[in-house]
């Protein structure tokens, strides 16, 4: 049977969501092609505010991966924006001359930025706040000494971008044309506590203000002038003043257009070939930007394109969000008017403020700021519009106080809601969803439902009431986690109990560790595969053989992944050290390969960024024949290790940094760690290369050398604390190497040295590189590890090892016999 041709126009949340319900009730209906404007996977949009707060990396955002496109099917064209649909010829026509036929088409393009049409807003330095790139943006403008933002907007996405930037160093003000912030959400009363609680935080708030001009000075953004004539100074002004649905394409192909592209109840438009879905999208007047009502378009959309039907007939919003850390819910009539009774309960001291509307004896709406646990409850009131007069004393305290006073049990309180209550509100989840999947999938742990259903897998803010539900299904049977986690969904043990027993049992292979743990699928996952290929080479040297399909694509290549596919370079340079004849080498290198940028990094390295895969193996072979090695840059292991000029040159220099650190690098590069580890040598307690918010620090002193630990200045900003101090260059050297050692042994894998100090503690680490015979042990093993490690990626791959990992695929079919 041949199938149906279906084009998605958007690989965002909605365009991605509508294929997954089509797939789950019809999975071989459709041969399925997925345009999206963004060079990369479908990802969670929703969560891009922890990723500019440094909470979350972009890896943690995704939603499906490649595995999922290529599982499915689905040919996706990520950076290739879709320019016209010709609805005669049935045939979507995208960037580059790519043509491709349909005989259904979905639009999911989503909306854009609102732009304020102020004088200015084109300088260099405005920039919205909706996807990657605008967050890039803003953390790359964050780094920078001193800067200052303005974000114009104080609803949601305003106040989130400044939290973010205030949590990566930057200082951050949200003026706000209402007196009240996030006024769609909240009540004055609410809306205060939020500024207070924002004022806690560093970002300060202008509420009531009018944006005339953004100043200018050399062409960049200067300051934001305010109608009452103050002009509030910044290197960075942020626009989140709300979003317009997309309905560019839509318009080119001759479809219906109102606010949004006009949809019926089965989210067919104009053209019955063509669906739309999300917030491009207005349905019965009504434009939607919040996930829950999309969610439920979904459904109904996937219905339709599978035969069945499910109409979508608009929705009742609420809103439980967690805003710079602060758990807020709001539904309904929040602000209450005209026939109203509010009910409100206050406590001062914990920053809660609930107010509950009550309208002819039902509950109208209500907000929450502070403890949003019940918003689920007062919401399913709400909607099944209930009289709530018997529980009108005790309404304001939540379900458990007003069920228990009725002499029900409180801890069952979840499990009296309707199945058609949201429980997770970032990615649609019902109580109905969770329980079915609980009871059809024997699912028993928090990590399962996540997996399953994603409830609880966006911010958390739901994991209670999800938690509960476990409890209510279970019974006994469900045990909450208080240990460790464990390594992934395929085991329950833990990252410590995995290592010990790797060693204990003699375990030298990955399905040796599966077999003898257990594991619950065959080949493990993405999440366990590489921590497992770790403890095995930290384990066993010269025994385990390195498995290359347990690294991600960065470790595999030896190149850093850029976003438009493209490698970066980064030679070793020995403590910041280089010559003449590197430099010129690096400058022909760039000059043969074409190589569009290049880079000095914060860690004394330069970075030849553009360069072409299948190009690899040629620039490391002109590197290597000029004496240069890989700087493992893409590595979890040793990364760099900075240094001053020290003595040799510094007036102040006390030690020769520069020597120590070379002996360091050549010593120590090579080796593999739990995550990357950078090092600094500073010559002087001036400190001038950084060395305390390194991994592992020096600071020279005129009786010796002093070594830090547990600094990050990355995602997370933090000084180190004082390991030891020694008397002699060797002994700086042992103590180094043996404390790196004790990490690679205790380190759970892509855990920071930071976070394993705060795991052990720093007096059990004091205690091993105090005792000399433990400090040699662990020395001995470091300096045994590295006679296998120390070798040069490089060279091994411009000799052929793994050669086929750098061709390009259609060169490779070319030799496939027939």
């Amino acid at each position: 049977m041949t199938k149906e041709k279906l084009v998605v126009v958007g690989n965002g949340m909605a365009g991605c969501r509508a294929v997954q319900e089509i797939l789950k009730r019809d999975p071989g209906r459709y041969d399925i092609t997925i345009f999206g404007a963004e060079p990369r996977v479908n990802y969670d949009r929703i969560m891009l505010s922890p990723v500019l707060a440094g909470e979350k990396a972009f890896a943690d955002i995704v939603i499906n991966d490649e595995a999922w496109y290529r599982d499915n099917a689905i040919t996706l064209h990520a950076g290739r924006a879709v320019q016209a649909i010709d609805r005669e010829a049935r045939v979507v026509r995208a960037e580059c001359g790519l043509e491709v036929p349909y005989d259904r088409v979905i639009l999911a393009t989503g909306s854009d930025p609102v732009r304020l049409p102020l004088p200015g807003a084109d300088l260099a330095g405005v920039v919205t706040f909706r996807d990657l790139d605008d967050v890039e943006a803003m953390i790359a403008a964050a780094a920078r000494p001193g800067a200052r933002a303005v974000v114009i907007g104080g609803g949601l996405l305003g106040i989130e971008a400044a939290y973010g930037l205030v949590r990566r160093g930057m200082s951050a003000s949200v003026v706000h044309l209402v007196d009240v912030l996030m006024e769609r959400q909240l009540d004055a009363s609410a809306g205060f506590l939020l500024a207070s609680a924002l004022a806690d935080k560093g970002v300060e708030t202008e509420l009531g203000a009018v944006s005339e001009e953004i100043v200018s000075q050399g062409g960049k953004v200067a300051g934001l002038k305010l109608k009452d004539g103050r002009t509030l100074p910044c290197d960075l002004l942020v626009m989140a003043v709300g979003i317009r649905p997309n309905t560019a394409l839509a318009k080119i192909a001759g479809l219906e257009v109102g606010r949004g592209v006009v949809v019926d109840d089965a989210m067919r438009t104009s053209d019955p070939a063509i669906s739309a879905v999300g917030e491009c999208v207005e349905h019965r007047g009504q434009c939607y930007g919040l996930v829950a009502p999309i969610w439920e378009m979904c459904k109904a959309l996937g219905a339709d394109m599978t035969g069945g039907s499910q109409a979508y007939e608009g929705s009742v919003l609420s809103t439980r969000l967690k805003v710079s850390g602060v758990d807020v819910f709001s539904a309904g009539k929040f602000a209450g008017g005209a026939g109203c009774e509010d009910i409100v309960f206050r406590d001062a001291g914990r920053g809660v403020y609930k107010r509950v509307v009550i309208e002819d004896g039902k509950v109208a709406g209500a907000v929450l700021f502070g403890d949003a646990a019940d918003g689920a409850w007062y919401f399913d009131l709400m909607r099944q519009a209930a009289p709530v007069a018997d529980i009108r004393e005790t309404l304001i305290f939540g379900q458990v106080a007003t069920e228990g006073l009725r002499g029900l049990d409180p801890s069952a309180a979840v499990a009296a809601l309707a199945d058609n209550a949201e429980i997770c509100g970032c990615n649609g989840v019902c109580k109905g969803a969770i329980t079915s999947a609980i009871e059809s999938e024997g699912l028993s742990t928090l990590e399962a439902v996540r997996a399953v259903t994603k409830a609880s897998a966006s911010c958390g803010s739901c994991t209670p009431l999800v938690e509960k539900l476990l409890m209510a299904s279970l019974g006994e049977a469900f045990k909450l986690q208080t240990g460790p986690k464990p390594v992934c969904a395929c085991t329950g043990h833990g990252h410590e109990i995995v290592r010990r027993r790797i060693v204990a049992e003699g375990l030298k292979s990955m399905p040796a560790v599966m077999q003898a743990l257990e594991w619950s699928t065959p080949d493990g996952c993405a999440t366990c595969r590489p921590a497992l290929n770790y403890y095995l080479l930290c384990a066993w040297p010269g025994d385990y053989q390195d498995d290359k399909q347990s690294r991600f694509i960065n470790e595999r290549v030896h190149a850093n992944i850029q976003k438009d596919g493209t490698y970066s370079v980064v030679p070793r340079m020995w403590g910041g050290m280089t010559t003449a004849g590197e430099l010129r080498a690096i400058a022909d290198v760039v000059d043969k390969f074409a190589i569009p940028a290049v880079k000095v990094t914060g860690g004394q390295r330069i970075d030849l960024l553009g360069v072409r895969k299948d190009d690899l193996p040629a620039v490391w072979a002109d590197l290597n024949a000029a004496g240069m090695v890989s700087g493992h840059a893409y590595a979890k292991g040793l990364r760099t290790v900075k240094t001053c000029v020290g003595s040799d040159w510094c007036r102040f220099g006390t030690q020769d940094s520069t020597g120590l650190g070379m002996r360091l690098e050549k010593f120590m590069w090579g080796s593999w760690t739990p995550a990357k580890v950078k090092l600094a040598v500073s010559g002087c307690p001036r400190n001038c290369a950084e060395a305390t918010c390194k991994d592992i620090g020096v600071v020279c002193v005129d009786s010796g050398y002093e070594i830090h630990v547990g600094g990050a200045a990355g995602l997370h900003i933090q000084g180190t604390e004082l390991l030891t101090k020694v008397a002699t260059e060797e002994e700086a050297i042992w103590t180094i190497c043996a404390v790196t050692q004790l990490y690679r042994e205790e380190g759970w894998y892509l855990e920071r040295i930071y976070k394993w100090i705060a795991r052990v503690g720093l007096d059990s680490i004091k205690a091993a590189v105090a005792d000399p015979e433990r400090r040699r042990e662990l020395y001995d093993r470091f300096a045994y590890s590295q006679r296998f490690f120390r070798i040069d990626p490089w060279a091994e791959r411009v000799a052929g090892r793994h050669g086929d990992e750098f061709n390009p695929l259609s060169r490779r079919m070319e030799f496939t016999p027939a």
